[in-house]
């Protein structure tokens, strides 16, 4: 391939084996949910904002192949922080030695915050810290995939898990707020992936443990509920293929519902810009 093709080239150069021909299988998916009218709802951890890819989770919301998000605390923290000063407070080695990791008080007083409001008013945790955000018009908003997605009311929730955050150790935290707002934001998600039915996709971008095990407990809640749900295809990104999300995501929900899991290994900073440009430029 010469040294000024497309990318559209360097797609079409690919083989047709093993990998390659998974990514091209996520990818037909989510272009036929998009073009379906299907969801395409995002997983995020936190080392996927972490790396400075908010960005092209929020191009893929503008392009419409994103139509719902889930994150863990420490993604939601992560964004939070970005937006409000272009970059992240976590230095574990750097901190934790003299007991400072997890101290920016600024993060802990305002994502407390969110969660109490989000108690009160009866939303969730992902409504609450975008409508925080939007309100204190951050100077890095268009990095926030948070701040985006409350604009463009494209639903984010946020699962917790207390004691996994640095906003839980922060003298504000009060356990019920937190709760509540989690736990409506784990009920939303469970309207959302109701929506996977006949063609939608679960994107799994990073996360090991929270997720897998969130989105496994959706699946279910749904079926038990009496609703359909196959036919759908769930992808797994990650640099290192683990056991829930392996089990969780690409194995369990789909299994026996003419449904189709899919694993991609690679570095997010590396995988996930491919993937998305593969959305606009792999031939098919």
């Amino acid at each position: 391939m010469s040294a000024g093709a497309s990318l559209q080239t360097f797609f079409a150069s690919l083989p047709n084996l093993l990998a390659v021909n998974e990514l091209r299988a996520a990818v037909t998916a989510v272009r036929s949910a998009r073009s379906r009218g299907r969801a395409v709802i995002a997983g995020f951890g936190g080392h996927v904002i972490k790396c400075g890819l908010g960005p092209i989770l929020i191009d893929l919301m503008a392009r419409g192949f994103i139509t719902a998000l889930a994150g863990n605390g420490s993604s939601a923290i992560h964004d939070f922080e970005i937006a409000l000063v272009g970059a992240t407070s976590e230095d574990v080695d750097a901190t934790l030695g003299r007991g400072a990791f997890g101290g920016a008080e600024e993060t802990g007083r305002g994502i407390n915050a969110a969660c109490t409001a989000a108690a009160a008013d009866g939303i969730g945790l992902g409504e609450a810290l975008g409508r925080w955000l939007e309100a204190a018009q951050p100077p890095y908003a268009d990095q926030s995939v948070l701040v985006q997605a409350y604009r463009r009311r494209i639903p984010v929730t946020v699962h917790v898990a207390i004691g996994t955050d640095i906003t839980h150790i922060h003298p504000t935290a009060v356990g019920a707020h937190i709760g509540a707002a989690t736990h409506h934001d784990f009920r939303l998600l469970c309207s959302l992936v109701r929506e996977l039915h006949d063609g939608g996709v679960y994107l799994n971008f990073g996360s090991a443990v929270i997720l897998p095990e969130v989105f496994l407990k959706a699946v279910t809640t749904v079926r038990n509920l009496g609703y359909p749900l196959t036919d759908f295809t769930t992808v797994n990104f990650d640099f290192i293929q683990h056991y829930r999300p392996l089990t969780n995501v690409v194995r369990r929900p789909v299994a026996g519902s003419r449904g189709r899991g899919i694993a991609l290994t690679g570095h997010h900073e590396l995988l996930i810009p491919l993937f998305a440009a593969a959305l606009s430029e792999m031939p098919g």
